[in-house]
């Protein structure tokens, strides 16, 4: 699959290594323009059709989280290349596919290449498809949740999505109620991991079957039955996606 893509740096030199590495070790990357500052980095990106920018993040005119800001929504990914390891959680933030530090390491370029490959080719492949979830053995299952007094029985397929709060897991159903359990996100994940439920984000696992409606923008996002929206990290997308033919 090819990749058409940018270089936002300030420096020519590591602009230089960055396309000479990509030609060499990842040939399916079509870089079809540099820019030196955000301002040249935001025309590029409003004149050309891009499935991949690499951003550096200290550049003239601002940083690279000032442009993410200016482009708004967005459908292409992001890889950053930078000298400093202090920004990888506004990096995270920004929904950042891969985050690389200077100097390269190849192993590490070609790694995040493939990873955006994965998720733009599932990506496409699902465009325009009528999505159907892969069923499991457990799908009409069911879960208990403690309770003061014993516990309750719910059917898996009433939950919409399950958000985390500390130690605590709220689960909303599709009845419009909300079950608040002492238990962690990480154990509601392994409880339900036969029965269609995806872990999206840190903070939210989803019930696949509830998933109406998969939004690219600026680092995607699914919409529930319910109509509430739900953000999807890089580095769950791939996993996402895969749940589905």
């Amino acid at each position: 699959m090819k990749l058409n893509s940018i270089i936002v740096e300030d420096e020519q030199a590591s602009r230089e290594i960055l396309k000479n590495y990509l030609k060499k070790y990842c040939p399916n990357v079509n870089v079809v323009g540099e820019a030196s500052n955000i301002n040249e980095g935001l025309e590029l990106i409003r004149n050309n059709t891009l499935d991949l920018v690499f951003l550096d993040v200290e550049m003239p005119y601002g940083n690279a989280f000032d442009l993410l800001d200016k482009v708004g929504d967005r459908d292409f990914e992001t890889i950053f290349v930078t000298a400093y390891n202090n920004y990888a959680i506004e990096a995270l933030n920004a929904h950042a596919s891969y985050y690389l530090m200077k100097p390269i390491a190849i192993d590490d370029l070609i790694k995040a290449v493939d990873y955006v490959v994965e998720i733009k080719t599932k990506e496409n492949a699902l465009q325009d498809q009528v999505l159907v979830p892969k069923t499991t053995n457990n799908v009409n299952g069911k879960i208990t949740i403690p309770q003061q007094d014993g516990f309750e029985v719910i059917s898996t397929t009433d939950i919409l999505f399950c958000k985390a709060d500390d130690n605590y897991t709220e689960i909303y159903l599709n009845t419009n109620k909300k079950k608040v359990v002492s238990k962690t996100l990480k154990y509601f994940q392994e409880a339900l991991k036969d029965s269609n439920f995806a872990r999206v984000h840190k903070s939210y696992l989803v019930n696949v079957n509830e998933v109406v409606k998969y939004v690219k923008g600026k680092g995607g996002s699914v919409v529930l039955s319910n109509g509430q929206e739900v953000m999807v990290s890089p580095s769950k997308k791939s996993e996402l996606l895969s749940y589905f033919k």
